[in-house]
């Protein structure tokens, strides 16, 4: 066979030299292939993710970059896009594929649990309520309606607030616990990037929402609080509700 002529060869050459990176790129790529992102480093995962936002050229110093903005992956994917396009000074692509990360986790735990799941014990209540909240950068209140089996009928999220504080009205928790036709609710509320023991204003509201149940006799299983890997349940310290 005869050898590549010299057009060839310089053809090659261009090609070689205009994707300096594509080497290192099929390899990480392989890599993740082959093991997924365990021996990953933070920056090395985000090098990964910004191929899809950058064909060429070398994504490590871009990936430096935002973890040195944000401190941490979480803290960069729990930014909002316009946060993300202003600090990095990114295009609305990049941030939106950053912002996409955690609501797409969020989805992803919740189409897992599937429907008619028991929760009967802290131990799975916990796992649920902690993967509600994965991506969730504002308080949030969910109210979990549970037939008399324990089984989840229904998972309502009732209110929606600021990175400290969502205003919770009992009214609103009974009427959910009326139109899902329930004999048990478990509350759960997040607090982001805070301190996961209740406050004041959650102590108060659970006893209001306890007692307004009570005239329909719903009982609250439980009030759990998450904040990040952590978790406070009333039920375990005996607090208000009627546990499991």
């Amino acid at each position: 066979m005869a050898g590549a002529s010299d057009s060839e060869h310089t053809t090659m050459d261009k090609q070689k030299k205009s994707h300096p990176h594509e080497g290192h790129r099929n390899r990480m790529k392989a890599r993740y292939l082959q093991s997924g992102l365990e021996g990953f480093h933070d920056h090395e995962v985000l090098e990964l993710l910004l191929y899809y936002c950058y064909p060429r050229g070398d994504t490590n110093p871009r990936a430096h970059q935002m973890l040195t903005e944000f401190g941490s992956l979480h803290n960069l994917f729990e930014a909002d896009a316009d946060t993300l396009k202003d600090r990095l000074n990114c295009s609305e692509n990049i941030a939106v594929l950053i912002n996409l990360i955690p609501a797409l986790s969020n989805r992803y735990f919740r189409s897992k649990w599937g429907k008619k799941i028991m929760l009967e014990s802290i131990a799975t209540v916990s796992e649920y309520v902690m993967d509600l909240f994965v991506g969730t950068t504002l308080e949030h209140f969910y109210v979990l309606s549970l037939d008399n089996r324990r089984r989840l009928v229904n998972t309502s999220l009732i209110s929606k607030g600021t990175v400290d504080e969502a205003a919770v009205y009992p009214r609103e928790v009974v009427k959910v616990a009326i139109h899902d036709k329930v004999t048990g609710v478990i509350l759960a509320h997040n607090h982001p990037g805070g301190s996961m023991k209740p406050s004041r204003a959650d102590l108060e509201v659970t006893r209001q929402i306890v007692d307004g149940l009570s005239f329909i006799g719903v009982d609250v299983i439980d009030h759990v609080i998450v904040a990040g890997d952590m978790y406070y349940s009333f039920a375990a310290r005996g607090q208000l509700v009627a546990g499991y």
